[in-house]
């Protein structure tokens, strides 16, 4: 028996991705609707400027239960989706990333794909080359850029000297093809070379696979190019979830709860010089008297949900307003550091059973 409020649903679905297409918005399919893909058409069927095509997944039932869920129009391959797309989101798994983006950029469809951008350095090259060599746009989701508590920091960053971030996070059974650097980890990795900005000199890195049999907790060291030190931590093994960002530079200290968004920004009051010798200026008896030397900013994001201000970015980017914010280039950046990181950890981890075997 046929549901007529369900295909009720999926008509009006279509009507307003035929409405808006023949207003001449730029259309976008999702390719791939599990947990983070399903986010992804939700946004594309509700951001402005753009008309959602419809989903694929090559789980059918799943793409019919999220095409349902949120009236999209479920197309039956990957073709017919890029037959009817100016643009597409990537959110299959990382495997099957450079297959589908490959496919779509030959097609004349414009790319974002979801981090890491490949499972590899030469897939990541694969796709920047036929990007370039067709003309599409490419862009890679590193959605922590658009986080609101770091847009709103960013009038106060200024080369940083030390950075250090904790991505803490509770056991899912999800993404546990990857070890956690790729998994978590490249967030800020990628934060870090784009607040950064010089090539990476030094780095030391250890972790341990606890659940799987990738590595599930990981730490790294890196020294850059002009003294700048980070030092970054991501579990998937926690208790609780834990996204914090704190960066330490000459013009003060900022600490970001990006999980809250917002945050603080510490710095010396104006007319205050660098404090020095063996005591406190007169009038500080106590570190309780800091705060008449030093003056706290509240850093506060407007709320915009970080996926839709990425989306909306891609948006931007295929119309021709302004360069994707995160290029391929980025991606592979970002990817051959935490794939570099991860080497380190796995060299370790290996070294270690040697040792107690």
């Amino acid at each position: 028996m046929v549901d007529g409020s369900k295909v009720a649903r999926q008509e009006a679905g279509r009507r307003r991705a035929g409405s808006a297409h023949r207003r001449g918005l730029p259309s976008v399919g999702v390719a791939g609707v599990g947990a983070l893909g399903r986010h992804h058409a939700r946004v594309v069927r509700d951001l402005d400027g753009v008309a959602c095509a419809g989903v694929f997944d090559t789980d059918g039932d799943r793409g019919r239960a999220v095409g349902d869920e949120l009236d999209i129009r479920v197309m039956s391959s990957l073709a017919d989706l890029l037959e009817v797309s100016d643009a597409v989101v990537v959110a299959v798994p990382t495997t099957s990333h450079e297959a589908v983006a490959i496919e779509a950029i030959r097609a004349g469809v414009h790319v974002f794909v979801e981090k890491p951008m490949a499972p590899g350095l030469a897939a990541a090259d694969r796709m920047i080359a036929e990007a370039a060599r067709r003309g599409v746009v490419l862009q890679v989701g590193h959605v922590e850029r658009f986080n609101p508590a770091l847009v709103a920091a960013r009038p106060y960053l200024d080369r940083p000297l030390f950075v250090e971030s904790h991505r803490l996070a509770p056991f899912t059974p999800r993404s546990l093809d990857v070890a956690v650097v790729l998994d978590l980890m490249i967030h800020d990795v990628d934060l870090l070379c784009s607040l950064v900005g010089r090539p990476v000199t030094e780095m030391a890195a250890a972790g341990v696979p606890v659940l799987t049999r990738h590595v599930d907790i990981a730490n790294a060291r890196l020294a850059f190019e002009g003294g700048a030190v980070a030092n970054l931590t991501a579990s998937r093994v926690s208790v609780n979830r834990v996204r914090k960002l704190r960066v330490w530079q000459r013009s003060g200290y900022l600490s970001l709860d990006l999980a809250a968004g917002r945050g603080e920004f510490y710095r010396l009051r104006e007319g205050v010089s660098v404090l020095d010798g063996p005591g406190l200026p007169a009038g500080v008896p106590s570190l309780a008297g800091l705060a008449s030397v030093v003056e706290r900013i509240p850093v506060t994001g407007d709320g915009t949900e970080p996926l839709v201000a990425e989306v909306a970015s891609f948006r931007d980017a295929i119309a021709g307003l302004a360069p994707p914010p995160v290029t391929g280039e980025d991606g592979r950046r970002a990817l051959e550091l935490s794939l570099a990181i991860e080497q380190q950890i796995e060299d370790h981890v290996t070294h270690t059973r040697s040792a107690s075997a």
